[in-house]
């Protein structure tokens, strides 16, 4: 018999240390996948998934079950992703997103849900990875995690217009991204 997440978090407190176990082992590919989106560095990720996991047992207590176990540790991941990224002062990649029009990116959502259900996914997520960390980020969790606007809105803590906006503008540069990747794949398969 499966216990979910409440029924884990109850048997925390009261200091069952398997329990945080089960917990951790049920959460710890997604809280790192994330990590990785966001930092693209696998050590950095396996840190911060570390200390979200820190985070996440000191603040049990805290959590009251407004909303699922998931998005709240999606959360915790996000802002401690957030302190490492502003702690190591990155540089993000910025593309132009001017020069790209609705129809075309109507287009490439298109082709977009096609290839995720088909066996480009793995392409998919390379392209993902070159974006910058928030954009990656938030089209993981869209996409791949298949969470709500508001469901994202509650990670990230803007509304969920908000993050329309930005999922949309996220969308603009992986079709550009996957746009140079497809040119160039098609140029070594034909050798134009």
């Amino acid at each position: 018999m499966t216990t979910n997440d409440n029924q884990l978090i109850a048997l925390i407190i009261d200091g069952d240390h398997n329990a945080y176990g089960q917990l951790v082992d049920r959460y710890k590919d997604l809280v790192f996948t994330l990590a990785l989106r966001m930092l693209k560095n696998r050590e950095e990720a396996e840190e911060v998934a570390q200390d979200a996991f820190v985070k996440v047992y000191k603040s049990l207590d805290k959590f009251k079950g407004d909303s699922k176990f998931s998005t709240w540790i999606y959360r915790v991941t996000y802002n401690t992703c957030l302190d490492t990224i502003k702690k190591n002062k990155k540089h993000q990649n910025d593309i132009s997103i001017d020069s790209y029009t609705i129809n075309k990116l109507e287009t490439v959502d298109n082709a977009l849900e096609g290839m995720i259900k088909a066996e480009k996914t793995n392409l998919i997520k390379q392209c993902i990875n070159m974006l910058p960390s928030e954009d990656s980020y938030l089209l993981t969790l869209f996409y791949f995690e298949e969470l709500s606007l508001d469901e994202i809105s509650e990670v990230i803590e803007v509304s969920a217009n908000t993050i329309k906006v930005k999922l949309f503008r996220a969308r603009k540069k992986l079709a550009v991204i996957l746009e140079k990747h497809l040119k160039l794949e098609n140029t070594r398969s034909y050798g134009a």
